[in-house]
C-alpha cells in the first residue's frame, strides 16, 4: 500500500472511532413448613442430591457473585480507559497526517516553481546568469543570489524529505493504534458478557425470595457489615484517626456524600449513577484533582498511607484484589457506592476487609 492510501486508511480509521450461569437451587425459608403427607414421602433421587440452602447461604452466594462482578467492571472501566486514549491518539495522528499531506503538497509546488524558473532560464537561474556580467557589481550580487537559491532549493527538498517520513511514521502509528483498539473492543465485550452474567445471577437469586425473606437478606448484610465494623473498632484503629481533612479532601467529600441515595450503576460515573470508583474519581475531579478511574489504578498509583493517618477525603481500598473503594468521611465512616441494586450510602470503614489506604492529593 502506498502512502497516500495508508494515510486515508488511517483517517478513515479516525473517522471510524465515532461509530465506536448456571440455573440457582431453590432454597429454604427461615421457618420450615409443617410436616405433611408429601414432605413424609423420602425425597428423589435428584432431590436428595440438591440440599436446600440457608437465607444466610444465599447471601454469602450473592455478596461472592457481586464481588466477582465487582473485580470484572474495574477491569472493564481500565479496559474503556485504555481505549478512550487510543482513540484520542488516533484522531491525533490522523490530524497530523492531514496536516502533512497539506505542508508536502506546499512543499512541491515550491520545488516544481523553482524547477520551472530554471528551465526558463535555459538551465540556470537568475543568479547564475547574472554571474556571466561585465559588471561587477552585478557579479558579486549574481554569487550571493546563486548560494541563497542553492541553499533554498536544498531546504525546500530536505523538508520535504522529512515531511513524508513523518507522514508514514504518523500512518503506521494509526495503524497500529487502532489494531489495540480493537483488540480492546473486544476484550471489553467479553468482559461486560460476564459481569451481566453474574450480575444477573445474584438479581436471579434475590428475585426468588420472598418479600420477608429479602427484608431479612437485607437485615443479615448489615449484621454482617455491623460485625466487622465492630472487630475493626474494638482492635483500636480509630483511636488515633483524628486529622483534619485538607481543602480538596473537604470538597471531595462534600461531592460525594451529596451523591447518597443514587444507585449504583456498574461503569457509572455520575450524575445520575455511580459504580464505586466513579465516584471516588468524579468526587476528587470535583475537587481539582482528577485520579485513576478504577480502583485497582488508584491503589497501584496513589501514594499509600498508614490507616492511623488517614484523614477524611482518603480513600479505602478493600479486598484483596483492590475491587472495591470508599471514601473516608470522618468517624470511622465512608461513603461508598455498594453495589447493584443498592444505593450510593455511608458505611463504616472496617465494614469490609480493609486493603489499605490511598491519599491522592498528598
Amino acid at each position: 500500500m502506498n502512502r497516500r492510501h495508508c494515510a486515508a486508511a488511517a483517517i478513515t480509521l479516525a473517522c471510524a472511532l465515532t461509530v465506536l450461569t448456571a440455573p440457582v437451587q431453590a432454597f429454604a425459608a427461615p421457618e420450615p413448613p409443617p410436616p405433611s403427607a408429601a414432605a413424609s414421602r423420602p425425597p428423589s433421587g435428584s432431590e436428595a442430591a440438591k440440599p436446600k440452602k440457608t437465607l444466610e447461604e444465599v447471601r454469602k452466594e450473592i455478596d461472592a457473585l457481586y464481588r466477582k462482578a465487582g473485580a470484572a467492571t474495574d477491569a472493564y472501566n481500565l479496559a474503556e480507559e485504555k481505549a478512550e486514549k487510543q482513540s484520542g491518539e488516533i484522531v491525533r495522528l490522523a490530524r497530523a497526517i492531514v496536516t502533512g499531506q497539506a505542508k508536502i503538497a506546499e512543499l512541491r509546488s515550491q520545488a516544481g516553481a523553482q524547477a520551472r524558473e530554471q528551465y526558463r532560464s535555459g538551465g540556470l537561474p537568475p543568479g547564475a546568469q547574472l554571474m556571466l556580467s561585465d559588471d561587477p557589481q552585478l557579479f558579486l550580487d549574481g554569487v550571493t543570489r546563486v548560494r541563497e537559491g542553492q541553499q533554498a532549493a536544498q531546504g525546500v527538498l530536505g523538508e520535504l524529505t522529512r515531511t513524508q517520513q513523518d507522514l508514514e511514521t504518523y500512518t503506521q502509528d494509526a495503524s497500529i493504534n487502532w489494531e489495540k483498539l480493537e483488540a480492546s473492543r473486544l476484550k471489553q465485550a467479553e468482559t461486560k458478557r460476564k459481569i451481566n452474567a453474574q450480575i444477573a445471577a445474584a438479581k436471579k437469586l434475590e428475585s426468588q425470595l420472598k418479600k420477608e425473606e429479602r427484608a431479612r437478606l437485607l437485615k443479615l448484610e448489615q449484621e454482617a457489615e455491623y460485625k466487622q465494623q465492630t472487630a475493626w473498632l474494638s482492635s483500636g484503629a480509630l483511636k488515633d484517626i483524628n486529622r483534619e481533612a485538607s481543602a480538596g479532601g473537604k470538597k471531595a467529600v462534600a461531592f460525594a456524600t451529596a451523591q447518597i441515595g443514587k444507585p449504583y450503576v456498574w461503569g457509572a460515573e455520575g450524575p445520575r449513577s455511580y459504580d464505586c470508583s466513579g465516584l471516588t474519581s468524579q468526587a476528587w475531579a470535583a475537587a481539582g484533582r482528577p485520579i485513576p478511574r478504577t480502583s485497582q489504578e488508584q491503589w497501584r498509583l496513589l501514594p499509600h498511607i498508614a490507616v492511623k493517618d488517614m484523614r477524611p477525603g482518603d480513600l479505602i481500598i478493600y479486598h484483596g484484589d483492590a475491587s472495591h473503594v470508599g471514601m473516608y468521611i470522618g468517624d470511622g465512616a465512608i461513603v461508598h457506592a455498594p453495589r447493584p441494586g443498592r444505593n450510593v450510602t455511608l458505611a463504616g470503614a472496617g465494614s469490609m476487609q480493609i486493603l489499605g489506604v490511598v491519599r491522592p492529593d498528598k
